[in-house]
């Protein structure tokens, strides 16, 4: 097992995967931002410079699920209350393998953006790039783990016309022969259907605590 959650993520992008053995792995933080979780399939990762102890007892308390016990709301809660951070919510992972080419969609870098998405990346990604197309922002910015993600808005006059699914595959394109990770809320189906049509993959779970 990888002892970094960077090697972590680079190996679950190639396709290599913690071991499905029910096991929790406790790993240091990324740097002094980024806390949280990870699921995998049957394997999680706890990113936190809290004990690696109180980890293990506080999950073993819940009497649940083990499989689902890092996501368990309760788990979160004391995550929470212990670190003086906040999670919105739990998102699903995916990443998209680089592609050739170039976008297909009309893009303009802009170099000092207003836009509340991108507001909201610079908060939480550094190395922040945003492009505008016609009815949408895209965003590419190093997060977790210095990742590459990539973040779409949409117009809702836009909407219902495959710009998403063009954007996000733009943001392959433009990569520079890196994997990107999109978080999308479980909720958000349209988000989720249109990340798969272009190509990205559900690898995991995750629930992010930056820093306040």
């Amino acid at each position: 097992m990888a002892e970094s959650l960077r090697e972590i993520l680079d190996a679950a992008a190639r396709g290599v995967f913690p071991p499905a053995d029910g096991g929790t792995s406790v790993v240091p933080q990324p740097g002094g931002r980024d806390a949280g979780v990870i699921a995998f399939t049957a394997h999680s990762v706890v990113f936190t410079d809290e004990e690696e102890g109180w980890v293990r007892k506080t999950l073993a308390s819940l009497e649940c699920d083990p499989l689902a016990a890092t996501m368990n709301a309760r788990f979160l809660a004391a995550f929470a209350q212990r670190t003086g951070r906040a999670t919105d919510t739990i998102d699903v992972l995916l990443t998209g393998a680089p592609l050739p080419g170039r976008p297909e969609v009309a893009l303009t870098e802009v170099a000092d953006p207003g836009h509340p998405r991108v507001v909201a990346a610079r908060r939480r990604r550094d190395g922040v790039r945003v492009w505008s197309a016609d009815g949408g922002v895209l965003v590419l910015g190093r997060g977790v783990g210095g990742r590459l993600e990539v973040a779409v808005e949409v117009a809702e006059g836009a909407r219902h016309r495959g710009l998403g699914r063009r954007l996000v595959t733009a943001a392959r394109q433009l990569a520079g022969g890196e994997v990107v990770w999109a978080q999308v809320s479980a909720g958000n189906a349209r988000s989720l259907r249109a990340f798969q049509a272009a190509g990205y993959r559900p690898v995991g779970s995750e629930a992010l605590f930056p820093r306040p």
